[in-house]
């Protein structure tokens, strides 16, 4: 492969990897034909990796297209995808033009990889029409600013919702993004199922399986999340049954409640899958699948997400004045073993996830520091 002029970045590697197991999973499962697109090909390494590893050993067919904006990369995709031995599809055209005339002329992929610069807002809904029921989005936004809440009128643009400062920033951003692809899909009478939602700090990726048709109470996934900067508090609440917000518990001076979305509150992970790419012989091959993306499937498979409220453990040891953080495998074993839920964040490093009220965290936090832990 070379890489020319053509977009690539080493750190996308574990989405490139996870793109690879997902993809092979799908062909595992299917019956028949199938079709892929990246939309955004840049230098083509991952309609290359996808034609290599996920579909050229199995018998049933593969098509294969991969599409650039760029006319100038044309000769290096061509260069990079010769050694593909299933039938590939090279285009040049903007992503809104090949999606348009794949509406006119019904053609539905089976997965989709949308890696857009920026904000991918504007292409969301043409690209889940050009997608077949119960195919595969795979979704990336480089636009950081507007979910993490420093481009407010920015996220009411581009997700048509409210975004404030939120400790736990990438995952806000990811649930904002989730929340515009299950508006979008229920407005076409899909439904939505996350499959893999995470990122780097840089880059927020969604795998999202494209349902025939909304779950069983699956609108009541889209709510709000409240935070109250001055006690910690954090509320939730679903569209369905918005109401008033409880008070928070500041004492002396009461408190404003920080709200964002409308977002996803549902799971961000299904373990099923995780599951299964985690079990991929592709793992037993030298370098196939890199150590740092078995280290991220491993995190994502112990938090599914869910419950959505979220601390860092520096607030709760700044909160307790203490001199360092609470241990954080202790922390999530005090709280099961309170009876509450509780899991290491899998989506960004030192944070709890618990359905804990604020105050009974930070007694329980402040236990584990008096035993020493």
């Amino acid at each position: 492969m070379r890489l020319g002029t053509g977009f690539f970045r080493q750190e996308s590697r574990p989405a490139r990897d996870v793109s690879v197991l997902l993809a092979r999973h799908q062909r595992d499962r299917a019956e028949g034909k199938l079709h892929w697109l990246d939309l955004m090909a840049g230098c083509g390494i991952r309609g290359l990796r996808w034609g290599l590893e996920a579909a050229a050993c199995h018998p049933d067919p593969v098509e294969l297209w991969v599409n650039d904006a760029d006319l100038n990369r044309l000769p290096l995709i061509k260069n990079n995808l010769q050694a593909v031995p299933i039938p590939v599809q090279i285009g040049c055209e903007a992503a809104e033009v090949l999606l348009g005339r794949c509406a006119l002329e019904r053609k539905r992929f089976d997965l989709i990889d949308l890696d857009a610069f920026g904000a991918p807002s504007a292409l969301i809904q043409p690209v889940l029409k050009a997608l077949k029921a119960e195919g595969l989005l795979l979704l990336a936004s480089t636009d950081g600013r507007s979910p993490t809440g420093h481009d407010r009128p920015g996220a009411i643009r581009s997700l048509g919702a409210a975004a404030r400062a939120h400790p736990a920033s990438w995952e806000m951003a990811l649930r904002q993004q989730i929340g515009l692809v299950a508006r979008q899909a229920w407005m076409l009478g899909f439904g939505v199922k996350p499959l893999i939602s995470f990122s780097e700090g840089r880059t927020f990726r969604l795998f999202v399986r494209l349902s025939r048709k909304p779950q069983s109470n699956e609108e009541a996934n889209l709510g709000l999340i409240a935070r109250c900067e001055q006690c910690g508090a954090q509320a939730v609440q679903p569209m369905l049954s918005l109401t008033n917000w409880p008070p928070c518990h500041c004492r002396d001076v009461p408190g404003r409640w920080s709200v964002n979305g409308p977002l996803w509150i549902g799971a961000l992970q299904d373990s099923d899958i995780l599951d299964a790419l985690l079990a991929d012989p592709l793992h037993q091959k030298p370098g196939a699948i890199a150590a740092q993306s078995q280290r991220l499937l491993r995190n994502l498979r112990e938090d599914p997400g869910l419950p959505v409220t979220v601390w860092p453990t520096d607030e709760l040891a700044r909160r307790l004045n203490s001199s360092g953080p609470p241990s954080l495998d202790q922390l999530v074993h005090a709280l099961r073993t309170a009876g509450h839920r509780a899991h290491r964040s899998g989506v960004m490093p030192g944070q709890v996830r618990t359905d804990a009220d604020f105050p009974e965290l930070l007694r329980i936090c402040s236990n584990l520091r008096a035993d020493g832990i």
